[in-house]
Parts: C-alpha cells; structure tokens; sequence
C-alpha cells in the first residue's frame, strides 16, 4: 500500500468506475438546483434525487462522481476535536436500475485491493443483520472470508429517510491497528474509538416503503455509495485525521506561517488552525459556485464560516486581513479538479478580502454596542443578556454568537440563545417567504397525461419559422387531465412537437395561438416539465380540441422577436460588464421578457455613472458593428477551449449549444436569439442596483422598449417644464435651479423662526424644573416639535443646569418622540438618559435607547405620554441613591 495523495486518489476512482461503464460528471454546484428541502449539497446522490425518483431521466443509468459538500450541523465541534469538517468531498458510484448488489461489492473490493492495494487483511464488511443475500455474495462471489463480516441492525446498516425509497447498507471499514483502540475486549467494527475507520457505504436501494409502514420490493433497485475523499486519503497516507492529509495540510501551512505558530505545539492554537483550515476550504467552494456573504440562508452560512474563521485568526495574534491569502492556497491545492477555482481565482479572493474588511470595521462597533448591553445588564442585576440584544448584535453588527457568549460569560453573564435562535428563526421565515416563487405560472407541472411516453420534440429556434403542425398528446382542463377543452375554458395542451420555446434559463416562455378548422385557443404561456414536456397554458376562444387532433401552432412573431432582442443584447451586456468591471464579473441570475433585461452579476459595490456610461456605450457598439449571431451545438470540452461561459446555475452535458456574437461573446445558451446584434435595435440601460450583498442588478429595454423609455422621458420632460412654466425645454435646467435656491431660503427662514420658537419654549418650560434629590429634573410634551427641535431645546437645558436630567416628547404628525439628556454631573451621580428612555417609552408602547448622557426613541400610544413623563421622577431616584 503506497502513499497516494487527494487529487491522485481521485482521479484514480473517477478512472476506475468509468472502465465499468460509468459516465463521469463533475461535480454538481454546491446550491442545490430545484430543491427547497436543502440549503447546501450534503452528500454525493443529493444533486441527483430526481434521477432517483424517476421524474427526471439521467444522461446514463451508470453515474460516477466526485462532489463537493457542506455539512454544518456540528459546526461548533470543528476545530475542537479533528474528526469534525464543514467541508468534504463525497466519491461516489450510482447505479439507476443498472447494475446491483453483484456489481456494486465486487467493483468497491476490486478497487481497495487491486488499484488501492490495501491488504485484505485490513479490510473488514458490515451487512445489515437481515441481509442473507449481500452476506452470500460477499462471501461465495467476492471471497471476503466470513469472519470478516459483521452484521449490525437497522440503526447502523439501513437506510431509510421516512417513506419511499430505501434499503440496507454495506459498509466497508479500515482496521487502523490497535494504537487506535480503546483495548475494550468487545472493540470491534462499530465500535467508537479510532480504529476501525469506516471509509465506503454501499447502499442497495431496494424497497419502497409505504405509508403503513411495508417494505414493498422496487421493480428496478438502485445502487448510491459514498465514500469520503479524506477518509480515503488519511488511510492512503497514515495520517492521524482529515486536517493531516497533504492537500489540507498544504492550507494549514500557510495559516501556520501567516500566524508564526506550529501546529500540534498547543492545544487551543491547534483549535484555531483547524477552524481556519476547515472554514476557508469551505468559503472557497461556496463562492465558486455562486455563493454570496449575507444575513440569511446559504449566504448566512458563508459568512458565520468567514468571520468565525477571522475571530480564530485574531485570537492566533493575526491583525490583518489574511484570508484572502489563504483563499490562493486552497485553489491551488484543488484546481485540477475544479477548473472553476482557476477561472474565479481574483473573485473568490476579491469576496473573501471585502468580508474580511467588513468585519474588521463591524466587530469594533460591536464590540462598543455589546460592552453597553453588558454594562446596562449589570446595573439591572440581569442574569443574562437578552436574545433580541444578541440577535442585534449579530445581525447589525455581524457580531458571532459565540463571541457574544464568551464576552458575556467573562463578566459572569449567561446568553438567552433560545431567544436568539427564535429572533433568526423569525428572520428566516421572513425572508423564506420573501423568496417565494413570482412566476406567474401557478398551474401543478405533474399531470399524468397517458399518451405522452417522450418529451416534446422543440423546433422554434429559427424566428424565421414559428409555424408547425402537431397532434394532441395531452389536454388538462379547468385544472383536471381531460380528453376535451371547450370554448372559454382554460388549461393545458401537450402535443409532440412545438415552435414554443418553455420558459427556461431567466427567459420567458412563447405567446401565440393553436388552431384548427372550427377552433382557436390562446396561448398565453409555456413551460416544461422536469422530463421535457412542453406545456401549453391555453384560453380556448372558439371550438374544441381533443386528444389526436392534428393543430397549426403558431407563435406570436413579434413577442419572440422582443426577447430575443433582449436575450442577445443580455450577452453582450454581460461581456461588457466583465470588460468595464473586471473578470469577477459572473452571472448570479437573468430575467429575458418581451420588455425588458434584468441581469444579476457579482460585484462588490455600486456602479460609478461613468461605469454605467462606458457599459452602454460598449452594447451598442457591438449593436451598431452589425455582429453576425452565430450558434453551434459542441463537445462541452471544446466549447470552453473557445472560452464559452457557462450560464449561472446551469448543469451541461457533454454535448451544448454555444451561442457566439461575432468574436466579441461566446456563452452556453439553449435560449432564442437574433441572427445579427443589429436587429436589437438600441439598448439602454435603466437602473443598476443591490439586491444582495455582493450582488448587483440592472435592468435594460432595447428596440421597441427603448422607444417607450424616450416618450415616457419626453412627456416627463414636458410635465416638468409645464410645473416650472417655461415653454423653453432648454431652461429647465436654469428654472429648476432657481426653485431650488429660492426653495433653500425658505427653509433657512423657517429654520430661524424655529430656533427662536425653540429658544421660548425652553424659557417657558424651565420654570417646571424640579428637584429630585440633588438632580434637576424637567419633563413636558412639545407636541409638534421635531425631533431636532426636542435636542435643541435639551440642549439649551444643559447649558444651564449644572446637574439636571431633561425629557421631552412630542406628538408630531402622528409619529411620538420621546427626547431624554443628561449633565455630566447627574451621570456621575448615577443617571442613564438610556435607562430612562427605555423604561419610558415602554409605558407608551414603544422603545428607545442610548447613552447615559443622551437618548432617544418612540412611543405608540399618544395617551400614555403623561404616564410614561409622570415616571422619571421616580427613575432619577432609584438611579441616584
């Protein structure tokens, strides 16, 4: 058994399962594809669930992968002990209906101990308890001797998640020598210690399992194994743990160097360099596949790994930003297998550096803000700091709540986590149901329709020939699969072939009309189902169609015209984007529409106008340069020789359809597109925006929509030069200036006349101050005054009062202010102008905060603002005994 190390082994799998007729895919991106039941891709058959489940059909029913997974469930355990990782890479063979049990363990030995060449006798087999017939074939057609396998039972050997498919397992594990034992007399395979490592489970999918609880037999069995990629390698090398293989180890050098520290010197400098090794492994992987630092959902788990790793650096001694650094180590170490990692190189760094910096400038103001709750929670003689200050801190300050545990439980302070877990559970769900599907398409795609054995056969890419003969396949009506649709009913028509391209990739589906002698239906969208079949949402608006009728399909001309427009001029804008912005520049998302382009690309803050200028100058360049559009079908390998980006999200075959624009792009597309860049007509660009962190938007009309956008902006031109009174379009400049600076006087007046009413309303009131103790006391309500109006007139107060406390509120416009300041004396004595306008506003159905020399908030309930004034007296006291 010779050392291999990662990317060795991994090549050596992939190689070995394709001799036995497998296809090798790549990995799957790490965001799952049309599965909401999962943040992150956990495992190697994850991605392939509906190949599993027969909704869709695999590209070959013998699949073999190496794909990249997170798991973050124990996230706290990872560095703590070396056993834990958030990141890991699943080996795995996959079988649907293909090959079974026979196959499946002949080909996993023949691989540890011809190709690995792992002594057999370090090799041993669990069975689950029941299953006769893999014991048989391990033994009478694989030759492991009996008393290397052992049976477990159904907690260990057999997988099943609820109901559905499911079955028993077999797993193949390491004897690592008895150094790693726990020298029980009973250790053994299953045993928890260290020395019997299990490396491959084979799971043989063989039973569908019911509601009432049967294991009814599948007609076609299915194989899935998994087999860790570092587990694989920790054997290969004769290393203690994951966090020793070479290619981690080469990540842990670096942060070791960086640092100035050696690993295995000191047990908590080790905890920091495992959470730093496993973290940017995993940011790495995450923000190549698309993955962008945020407050919620996938993007909350980037950045918790990020800045978790960045706290640990900092307890290393390390100052700076360095991940980034670290971020080139990674890629190095796994480029040979991901060839994105080179292509996205200057990104992933670039994104990496940004949410180092973030958090460097947030974790001070933090670090103030939770200093004050801790402060505020001793005065109080609270026990704990409250779920909704923790859950602030995280998400305003993008304080970890780790860090907000550890700092609190120093000066003798628990956290309420349960509070904070049910503050982000709240944030979740919010932001779930903000996430939800806008399509306007709500009809259900899983319609049993018995004579459609085959997807739809799509011929509509050539603009030119939107007309077709086809025959019925499938009909829905009013909701329900039917044999008939009337005249104003509506619902869905299936046929064998079709001129309408589904929506799919960001565009739009086809409008048009399906006819026949006597009858006309609408059709007013398309869309596609998991399998290929094309469905046709349909108005009925003359006659009938019936199952095997033979129609004319046509599509509306002008509608697909636009998008393509749009989708060509998408291409262009995205090349542009990359040349203006630099190559990080990758698509996060795209909408085509007959009236307009939305396209979301990464980048890390807001265009410049002249960005935005040279962008638009540089799409109509390529417009007005009259580009041939040219699209061919290649082998995937050399579409990307010709530099071919691929679109976001996407999963390609080995064989894709390359859409080119002259030499200037080149993108994978299965979209409909114009024959030359001059038929877009114009392209002007509408808005560039944020709609998530690191991700920008911007949204384009071209031909026909760009001449809406200039009579819109005519008439608004128009509009405004009738308000400025002028006839002259040519001084609307000059007139809108001169409003503007005589409108600037007025407030300048007006602000005058405040100051001096300000200044009488603190003269009227001073006569109110009383005396609390040794504290000077003023509390009224200024109804219409403004909150600046509220700390003008407290500030005049101070300048008075030697050792006094203020608070005021208003009722202005419906909205209630509450105002509260203190001298420098009255907080030495004690006062919190924090304290009090957090207990104040409270009465009045409201909260605020602050420092203990000034504070502000708001209140609800207008008839609780004596009650909530009338308790400051008291306040001061207690404050001040």
């Amino acid at each position: 058994m010779r050392y291999m190390g990662v990317n060795e082994i991994r090549e050596k799998f992939l190689s070995f399962f394709e001799s036995k007729g497998c296809l090798r895919l790549a990995s799957f991106p790490l965001v799952p594809k049309n599965d909401a039941s999962l943040l992150l891709i956990n495992s190697g058959m994850a991605p392939m669930k509906a190949w599993f489940k027969g909704s869709e059909v695999p590209p070959r029913r013998r699949v073999t992968t190496c794909q990249k997974c997170i798991r973050t469930p124990d996230i706290e355990r990872v560095g703590i002990t070396a056993r834990h990782g958030t990141f890991f890479e699943m080996l795995g063979n996959f079988s649907f209906g293909d090959y079974f049990k026979h196959e499946a363990t002949a080909w996993a030995w023949e691989f540890f101990t011809k190709v690995m060449e792992i002594p057999e006798e370090k090799l041993w087999v669990s069975i689950y308890e029941n299953d006769d017939e893999a014991r048989d074939i391990w033994v009478n057609e694989v030759g492991v001797s009996p008393d290397r396998i052992v049976k477990l039972g159904k907690e260990d050997n057999f997988w099943e998640h609820g109901t559905g498919p499911c079955g028993p397992c077999s797993e193949i594990y390491f004897d690592r020598g008895e150094e790693y034992g726990c020298n029980s007399p009973d250790c053994g395979v299953g045993c928890d210690c260290d020395r019997y490592m299990e490396v491959w489970n084979l799971v043989f999918t063989q039973y569908d399992k019911d509601e009432e609880g049967n294991y009814n037999p599948l007609p076609k069995p299915n194989i899935d194994t998994g087999m860790g990629l570092e587990r694989l390698a920790v054997v290969m090398q004769g290393v203690d743990n994951l966090f020793e293989v070479d290619t981690v180890q080469d990540v842990m050098k670096h942060i070791s160097r960086i640092a100035g520290v050696e690993y295995k010197q000191d047990e908590q400098k080790d905890i920091s360099l495992r959470v730093i090794t496993d973290h940017i492994r995993s940011t790495v992987m995450m923000i190549s596949d698309g993955v962008i630092p945020s407050n919620e959902g996938r993007g909350y788990v980037l950045r918790r790994l990020l800045r978790r790793a960045a706290r640990h650096g900092k307890l290393l001694g390390i100052d700076r930003p360095f991940l980034f650094e670290v971020a080139a180590t990674v890629i190095d170490a796994s480029k040979s297998a991901y060839n994105e990692l080179e292509e996205k190189r200057d990104y992933i760094t670039k994104i990496v550096k940004k949410e180092e910096e973030r958090f460097d400038a947030t974790i001070d103001n933090g670090l103030v803000v939770l200093n004050q709750y801790i402060e505020d929670a001793l005065s109080k003689g609270a026990a704990e700091l409250t779920g909704e200050e923790a859950f602030k801190l995280h998400d305003t300050y993008g304080f970890p709540l780790d860090l907000t545990v550890e700092m609190a439980k120093e000066k003798g302070l628990d956290v309420d986590t349960e509070g904070f877990a049910a503050e982000m559970e709240k944030q979740k769900q919010t932001a779930k149901n903000a996430r939800k599907d806008g399509s306007s398409w709500d009809g259900d795609n899983n319609y049993d329709f018995e004579n459609v054995t085959a997807p739809t056969e799509f011929k509509g890419y050539d603009n030119s020939k939107l007309t077709l003969d086809a025959k019925i396949l499938g009909i829905v009506s009013e909701g329900e699969v039917s044999a008939l649709i009337s005249e104003g009913e509506s619902g869905i028509i299936v046929t064998d072939q079709t001129p309408f391209y589904a929506e799919m990739g960001g565009q739009e589906g086809d409008k048009g009309v399906i006819t026949k002698d006597g009858g006309a239906a609408k059709v007013n969208y398309t869309k596609k189902t998991g399998d290929g079949v094309y469905l046709h949402e349909v108005t009925v608006v003359e006659g009938e169609f019936a199952l095997s009728d033979t129609v004319e399909m046509e599509v509306n001309r002008e509608n697909r015209l636009s998008i393509a427009r749009n989708h060509t001029a998408t291409h262009i804008l995205h090349k542009a984007l990359k040349e203006t912005l630099g190559t990080h520049v990758a698509q996060a998302g795209s909408l085509v529409t007959s009236e307009r382009l939305r396209f979301d690309f990464s980048h890390f803050e807001a265009m410049t106008q002249k960005q935005l200028d040279e962008v638009e100058r540089k799409v109509n360049d390529i417009i007005l340069d009259c580009e041939p559009v040219t699209v061919r079908e290649l082998p995937i390998e050399e579409a990307k020789k010709l530099g071919a980006t691929a679109q976001f999200g996407e999963k390609y075959g080995d064989v894709v359809r390359v859409v080119s624009i002259g030499d200037y792009s080149v993108e994978f597309c299965g979209g409909t597109h114009l024959t030359n860049s001059a038929r877009c007509g114009l392209f002007k660009l509408i808005s560039e925006s944020g709609v998530a962190s690191g991700v920008r938007r911007i949204e384009a009309v071209t031909g026909n929509g760009v001449l809406k956008y200039m009579e819109q902006k005519d008439a608004l031109i128009e509009r405004t030069a009738q308000a400025l009174k002028t006839n002259l379009l040519g001084e609307i400049d000059i007139k809108a200036e001169a409003a503007m600076n005589e409108l600037k006087e007025v407030q300048k007046a007006a602000e005058a006349i405040k100051a001096k009413l300000a200044a009488a309303k603190a003269q009227d009131i001073m006569t109110s101050v009383k005396h609390v103790g040794d504290i000077d006391v003023l509390t009224a309500q200024l109804d219409g005054t403004s909150v600046d109006g509220l700390k003008n007139i407290a500030d005049k107060f101070k300048e008075k009062e030697e050792c006094g406390v203020i608070v005021l509120a208003a009722n202005t416009d419906g909205k209630i202010t509450f105002v509260a300041m203190a001298t420098k004396e009255a907080v030495k004595r004690g006062v919190h102008a924090g304290q009090i306008i957090r207990s104040v506003t409270a009465v009045a159905g409201g909260k605020g905060g602050g420092k203990p020399d000034m504070a502000q908030g708001g209140g609800q309930d207008a008839s609780k603002i004596d009650d909530a004034l009338a308790k400051v007296d008291d306040l001061v006291l207690e404050m001040t005994r």
